[in-house]
């Protein structure tokens, strides 16, 4: 069995809610994508697939960027009590759900943390990489953070960036989609390394953090983050970085290679995949596909990911660990 721990579904009273808000780009990007959320084209998609079920999550763009915070916790409970209906109805297709929680609502989305998993089974939450623009190791986001620690089920952590964050300080906008083809990867390395030197995973060791497409440019800089970064405050001036260093309980790619889940969404790439594979201990991977975003509207990721991971040399416990196993340990579910 295979479960696929990242991709992305619209329950439809969620749906028309985000549709009724006027979210620009929404309606171009779904009408193109009819299995984001008509669940019979979805289900026919995992149909399609022996031995596959899919964990559910909502897609972006995320509810803090289109509802104001004093609805943003009623959103979130229509998004996943949605989730959960679609779960206990189709079974067969869809082996749980990951919560979707806005850091915007009043309380940092705790409460609905609490009620999604508790209540309603959730497999873990769902949060992006910075809220409006803010980086998750502000105070205000501590709350989450140190209770999702407390629960102990993970926080699946999903990239975000618009063309409104320019590439070049001199222009108003991201041209060419540059916003998403490398500035989600940047995104994410950069809420990985504010969980590192915010002391965020020193303070709280439990928290379980999944991160999308095997951690965006991570694996790639590992030369950077690793003697690159050992070297932390050589070009500084205005702040004292090797004090910083010295209170980290270990040294910072330690924390990239050891304190992180990476899932194996990277879009059909081979070579992607391989590296993540190297740079990250096979226990802190699970098998995701980001389905549906794919040129086929579906298929073609869920496809290729799995082509490229029986491909690797591993043994069958190893590829069951990958496919299934490690999801289980750290979600503490069956689900085979």
């Amino acid at each position: 069995m295979r479960i696929d721990a990242y991709t992305h579904f619209f329950p439809a009273k969620y749906f028309q809610a985000l549709m009724d808000s006027r979210v620009p780009d929404i309606g171009k990007r779904v009408a193109e994508v009819p299995s984001i959320h008509n669940v019979d084209v979805r289900r026919k998609v995992v149909g399609s697939f022996a031995d596959y079920k899919q964990i559910i999550s909502v897609a972006l763009p995320p509810i803090g960027t289109w509802a104001p915070p004093e609805k943003a916790e009623d959103m979130a409970r229509l998004a996943n009590d949605g989730l959960k209906e679609l779960c206990d109805k189709y079974p067969d297709e869809f082996a749980g759900f990951v919560a979707e929680v806005p850091l915007t609502a009043p309380d940092a989305g705790v409460r609905e943390s609490e009620r999604a998993i508790k209540e309603l089974g959730a497999c873990g939450v769902q949060i992006v990489t910075n809220v409006n623009g803010k980086p998750l190791d502000r105070p205000e986001f501590e709350p989450f953070f140190a209770r999702m620690a407390q629960i102990g089920k993970p926080v699946w952590v999903h990239p975000t960036r618009t063309a409104k964050t320019p590439d070049y300080a001199t222009e108003e906008k991201s041209l060419y989609e540059i916003w998403w083809t490398f500035g989600w990867s940047y995104d994410t390395a950069a809420f990985m390394a504010r969980m590192v030197f915010s002391k965020t995973l020193d303070k709280y060791p439990d928290l379980k953090i999944i991160v999308h497409h095997f951690g965006g440019i991570v694996p790639m800089l590992e030369g950077r983050i690793g003697p690159g970064w050992d070297q932390i405050g050589a070009r500084t001036s205005d702040a004292d970085y090797q004090a910083l260093m010295k209170s980290l309980k270990k040294r910072p790619l330690d924390y990239f290679k050891q304190d992180f889940y990476a899932d194996t969404a990277v879009f059909t790439s081979d070579a992607a995949t391989e590296l993540g594979m190297k740079f990250y201990p096979l226990e802190k991977i699970v098998f995701a596909s980001d389905c549906p975003f794919d040129p086929e509207k579906g298929t073609m990721y869920i496809r290729e990911t799995i082509r490229i991971l029986d491909a690797l040399d591993l043994t069958k416990e190893q590829r069951d660990q990958v496919y299934y196993g490690n999801l289980e340990r750290i979600t503490g579910k069956k689900f085979v």
